[in-house]
């Protein structure tokens, strides 16, 4: 080992990396500072000293051909000035609700993300949107559809490699429906394993695709006329190695408990919505013509709901949530789903689970429902859900109002996770 590589994430997800000497990190340790000032969501100016704790759960071995010589990646917590954890890590906010949870009622939060993304041509694909205005496919190929030889299946074997190294317990891997789109699925984790999860797989098909001088895009709708890119979220509990979503005798073979968790999803989908579709693109993907999850309902079997219940058995049983954005913040969708799934309120709705409900279309709608929602006070609290909803104004402000029919360049190269800070700065 030659250098440790911290990572943590700031407000709204976007992945940050710290890279140290193994000899100086072996020496101090307890001691990381860095501006917080300069981290978007995180303190002013007056009060920028914060620190990062590492959490060595969170281990991770560099391949070296991806990351460089001599690398290992590990996860970090940021710790306030008077050494408690900083309100606005998200992460963080989730570890101890997971915490809680285990200490108050024995329950182990278990998730599992299904991530799509576009492999473009070109390595710097996104940030250059704004002079080319377009994206450009490596695959036509469409679903379950790729030659051995082509670059999208030399970057999807690529990728999934990197993952196995790394540790992931990898299930499957194809093209997607859209053309040049991509899924690799693996194994559930706990909630913040899982969370941690997905920020390395995107890292890694960042890697893996720049290597190829290729782009991997996560972008909601980067193109208009085909399918979006998802993150179905998949969670259950454990308690006492039992799942508790579990019920061979329930409706869909799920339990009350899982059903419960279902209804307060549903009762406060439109006050969540704007923590699990983090963008202006992410609205283009919520069109029900191309198999968007935007009814506020719960199927077996309708893809265009919110909430949908696999077919499971006593292992897998769980819900899907499938409305949820591949650029919001992981920890931050997480924290929302189950923090909501298990304390949230109850709707009084007819027919909640089938009632004809949409979310919203716009993110200024989803703004508005979110700013004036008591639930995501209690979720986030004021502060933390204050800075959030500015960060979001902000970038929303910055794009034209009406979505229209083709991707604006303002969605590309103000999104949180392209972030051209010399474009930004020229606003």
């Amino acid at each position: 080992i030659k250098a440790v590589t911290v990572l943590f994430s700031d407000l709204e997800g976007r992945l940050h990396m710290l890279d140290y000497d193994k000899q100086f990190l072996v020496k101090s340790w307890d001691n990381l500072t860095f501006d917080g000032s300069s981290i978007r969501g995180f303190t002013a100016r007056r009060e920028s000293d914060l620190r990062l704790g590492m959490d060595w759960r969170a281990f991770y071995w560099a391949p070296s051909d991806i990351f460089g010589p001599g690398k290992v990646l590990v996860f970090g917590e940021v710790i306030d000035k008077d050494g408690s954890p900083y309100s606005a890590d998200v992460r963080g906010l989730l570890h101890a609700y997971a915490n809680k949870m285990y200490e108050e009622h024995g329950y182990t939060l278990n998730a599992a993300n299904e991530i799509e993304g576009f492999l473009f041509k070109g390595a710097d694909a996104e940030r250059r949107y704004h002079e080319t205005c377009k994206f450009e496919y490596v695959n036509t190929g469409g679903y379950y559809h790729s030659l051995p030889g082509d670059p999208l299946r030399q970057f999807i074997d690529t990728a999934a490699e990197v993952q196995r190294a790394m540790g992931f317990q990898n299930e499957k891997d194809h093209p997607e429906v859209a053309p040049s789109q991509f899924e690799i699925n693996y194994s559930y984790a706990d909630v913040v394993t899982a969370a941690d999860q997905i920020q390395l797989y995107k890292l890694i098909c960042r890697q893996v695709a720049t290597k190829m001088g290729l782009t991997a895009c996560f972008l909601p709708k980067p193109v208009v006329g085909v399918n979006g890119n998802g993150m179905h979220t998949n969670v259950s509990i454990n308690k006492n190695g039992r799942n508790l979503f579990w019920d061979p005798k329930g409706e869909e073979k799920l339990s009350n408990c899982a059903w419960q968790f279902i209804d307060r999803i549903l009762s406060h989908g439109n006050d969540i919505c704007l923590l699990l579709n983090a963008s202006v693109n992410a609205y283009r993907r919520l069109d029900p013509h191309f198999e968007a999850p935007n009814q506020i309902k719960a199927s077996p079997t309708d893809r265009g709901s919110m909430v949908r219940v696999p077919i499971g058995n006593e292992r897998s049983a769980r819900v899907e949530v499938r409305s949820v954005s591949p650029d919001a913040n992981p920890y931050m969708v997480l924290l929302a789903i189950f923090r909501t799934g298990i304390e949230g309120g109850v709707a009084e709705v007819e027919n909640l689970r089938v009632a004809e409900r949409f979310l919203p279309d716009n993110i200024y709608d989803a703004l508005h429902n979110f700013r004036i929602a008591e639930w995501t006070t209690t979720l986030l609290g004021e502060d933390v859900k204050a800075r959030y909803a500015d960060l979001k104004q902000t970038s929303a402000d910055r794009c034209p109002r009406l979505l229209g029919t083709f991707v604006k360049p303002p969605e590309v190269q103000y999104h949180h996770e392209v972030y051209n800070q010399f474009l930004w700065n020229l606003f």
